[in-house]
């Protein structure tokens, strides 16, 4: 190991240029244990996730400007002429593309590398979707990141980083201070990648916009994220859609919806969320004073969690939009979650679309809009959902008192039996 890491300019090859602070990556005096019992104290995160010299690469130590193995660009704090570098010296040794780092990243992780990413790393806004970068590219791509003064909004979408790769991000978002916005979805980044994002999170100052759709998170997922809901209070925009978390994370993050801060917009759409962990939710939401968008559709809060929804509607008084389509949703529950809406005066969208109401929970909704003079309801959408003369009798009367109230279904009885086409249905 020694060798390797004297091949490589690491610790062994010379003195540090410069002191790191105990916050630097990760505090090593903490230990995040899973519930699962696998311990991710950052001490043992490297060799597991990283390889022997992932962190020191990503860190930039032992590549050199010009591309090379070894000494520091700006030298070494024990080698001291008793001269200062002439400011264009300086200027002539820092790359704020980090062109030369990431050359030198990819000879040392055995991958080719990126001739679009060498185009474009002066961009403000770089896509690299489908890239193929697998855990060694991403860690290569990592290196230069770190200092890279340029990009502001980074999307990696499917580009099968595994946690190796998704570790390697997260601590080059520890210290890059430029991205804002980030898109890490379809990258199978699991449980453990999921775990080293959420540690980034809690030192992180500048993410903004964060989407970790469809990377396979499950309910070990959900206490490391939890923390990070709590602990940061920059990122405004969440997506964790399309992952596996069930009954447990939503009882988890309930907690942490109530406690945030921070976050406007949290998707959480296309999980496992049912049965308690629905009541969690719920209960979270009704203590949320910041959240403005919250989208729960596909997801399972059948008629329990659409009355606890309700009640939360009624404590809430900042939310403005509401995702509950594929949820199960029955007549009786829809009735249920109308008591909310007799009183919230800030919900403008509501989409309820394809769930089992029928035209009577369509009519309870829609009836409780019509008794409250201050409600904020601009669209109300109950696609793919049946309703009766009597539906269509309330919603002409409502827009008579809502003149802006845009309601959609799908259609009603006696439109089918014309064979109406299906452009004649979709709103009263």
């Amino acid at each position: 190991m020694e060798s390797e890491l004297s091949q490589l300019g690491g610790e062994k090859s010379r003195p540090q240029s410069r002191l790191r602070e105990a916050s630097g990556w990760g505090n090593t005096n903490s230990t995040t244990v899973l519930s699962s019992g696998v311990s991710l104290d950052p001490s043992e995160v490297g060799p597991r996730l990283w390889g022997a010299d992932t962190r020191e690469a990503v860190m930039g130590r032992g590549l050199d400007e010009g591309g090379g193995m070894g000494q520091e660009p700006w030298g070494n704090e024990d080698e001291d002429d008793g001269t200062d570098p002439e400011p264009k010296d300086v200027r002539e040794m820092y790359n704020p593309t980090g062109q030369a780092r990431y050359e030198a990243a990819c000879e040392v992780f055995g991958v080719v590398p990126i001739s679009y990413f060498l185009c474009h790393m002066h961009d403000s806004e770089l896509t690299m979707m489908h890239h193929g970068l697998g855990p060694q590219g991403t860690k290569a791509l990592a290196v230069p990141l770190v200092t890279n003064t340029y990009i502001l909004k980074l999307n990696l979408r499917d580009n099968w980083m595994e946690a190796m790769g998704g570790a390697a991000l997260a601590e080059m978002l520890k210290e890059n201070c430029y991205i804002t916005d980030i898109d890490l979805s379809e990258n199978r980044l699991g449980d453990m990648g999921a775990s080293a994002i959420s540690n980034m999170l809690l030192e992180n100052t500048t993410l903004i916009r964060l989407n970790l759709s469809a990377n396979n998170f499950g309910d070990q997922a959900a206490a490391g994220l939890a923390r990070a809901f709590v602990g940061n209070l920059k990122l405004q925009d969440l997506d964790l859609s399309r992952n596996t978390m069930g009954e447990m994370s939503g009882e988890i993050l309930g907690d942490a919806i109530a406690e945030n801060t921070g976050l406007r917009k949290l998707n959480l759409a296309w999980n496992c969320i049912r049965g308690k962990g629905t009541l969690a939710v719920a209960k979270g939401l009704g203590a949320n004073i910041f959240l403005r968008v919250l989208d729960l559709s596909y997801n399972g809060f059948a008629g329990d969690g659409a009355a606890a929804l309700g009640q939360a509607l009624k404590a809430n008084n900042v939310l403005e939009e509401l995702n509950v389509s594929n949820n199960r949703i029955p007549p009786d529950g829809a009735i249920r979650f109308a008591t909310g809406l007799r009183v919230n005066k800030t919900i403008k969208s509501l989409n309820m679309s394809r769930n089992p109401l029928q035209s009577a929970g369509c009519y309870g909704v829609l009836k409780a809009i019509q008794g409250n003079p201050g409600s904020a309801v601009e669209s109300l959408d109950f696609s793919d959902i049946s309703v009766n003369k009597d539906f269509e009798d309330l919603c002409n009367a409502v827009k008579g008192a809502f003149p802006g109230l845009q309601v959609k279904h799908g259609g009603s009885s006696s439109m089918f039996r014309r064979g109406l086409p299906a452009t004649c249905r979709p709103t009263c």
